[in-house]
């Protein structure tokens, strides 16, 4: 009963016992609703002293995002031992949001701010490249795939010279991430060893499901092609394979039945914007990225995501949000 390896396991539960139902994400979400409704009222004080208006605000939004994700995942993603599998993929999608969220910025990020420039510019890179070593930790290969991954995404980032959509990187940098973290959620400070709390699992859930339907509006268009009766049967069959499929995810907390859950989203909505011959996709897509990026913020536990979000759904243009939305699902 003395024996130490006993002792550290049982404090380890214990604690792990106690956090599962502390959900702390959800609460510092709580704790910044101030800050939030402050961004909601004010933004525009912040819009107008960095220039941002509605022909720029997405690609300054979508480049934010990916270059506080990629600080996050080497910085907050700590490479300690408590991953649930003894071989565990992690080290590679890790690598891979690295790889996407350099591609992404590098690919639209053409001149830096003059104050950047110099010894300041040199000092950034090394930081940046102290924090991608740190955090692979003591395994030689993982930093060594890290650098690559940082290295070749700058390098084709370039290349690319900002032909990557904004809207679709985004997607993709938001649904890997949010894989990963579903995997190893104590790795990213998610969730403890042991099963998910309810809520969690719904806030997870959520981003990915508003993630899924703001690719197919933006990628998706109206061509009345479907007959009404057939459509009908369709749309229902679609809902009840949705439903199931968000029933079996907060049983399992499984990655492909989470994967798979997302797929039946994108076929049904896929089924209602191809039926419809008028949809105000592009404008209800932008509202949709909008939620997607708050959801994603809060789930990191990174209120300046947040409140990209908040900034972009008040400066895109009005509509009926919930009637739209009514008609996709």
């Amino acid at each position: 009963m003395l024996n130490e390896m006993v002792i550290v396991q049982t404090a380890v539960s214990a604690f792990n016992n106690a956090a599962l139902w502390t959900p702390a994400f959800l609460w510092w979400a709580v704790l910044s609703l101030p800050l939030f409704v402050a961004v909601y009222y004010m933004g525009n004080i912040f819009l107008r002293r960095f220039g941002w208006n509605k022909s720029n605000i997405l690609k300054n939004v979508t480049n934010w995002n990916a270059g506080l994700v990629l600080l996050w995942v080497v910085m907050f993603g700590g490479n300690y031992a408590v991953l649930r599998d003894e071989m565990s993929v992690l080290p590679m999608l890790t690598a891979l949001i690295i790889f996407l969220t350099a591609l992404f910025v590098s690919s639209y990020v053409r001149t830096l701010p003059q104050w950047l420039y110099g010894w300041k510019k040199w000092l950034v890179i090394f930081l940046l490249l102290g924090f991608v070593v740190q955090s692979g930790g003591n395994v030689w290969w993982i930093i060594v795939m890290q650098l690559c991954a940082l290295f070749f995404g700058c390098v084709l980032g370039r290349v690319a010279s900002g032909q990557m959509r904004p809207i679709g990187g985004s997607v993709l940098i938001v649904l890997t991430t949010v894989s990963a973290i579903l995997m190893q959620p104590e790795y990213f400070r998610f969730g403890q060893l042991g099963n998910l709390t309810i809520l969690h699992l719904i806030a997870i859930l959520g981003t990915g499901i508003f993630a899924v339907m703001a690719f197919a509006l933006f990628n998706f268009k109206p061509r009345g092609v479907i007959y009404d009766s057939a459509y009908v049967k369709l749309k229902w069959l679609g809902r009840v394979v949705c439903v199931l499929g968000c029933a079996l995810f907060l049983l399992t907390e499984a990655v492909p039945v989470f994967l798979g859950t997302l797929i039946a989203f994108l076929a049904m909505i896929w089924l209602s914007i191809v039926h419809a011959t008028t949809f105000e996709t592009e404008v209800l897509g932008h509202k949709v990225f909008a939620i997607t990026l708050v959801l994603f913020g809060v789930i990191l536990v990174m209120p300046v995501i947040t409140c990209l979000g908040i900034l972009y759904w008040v400066h895109t243009s009005q509509i009926l949000f919930r009637t739209e939305l009514k008609r996709l699902l």
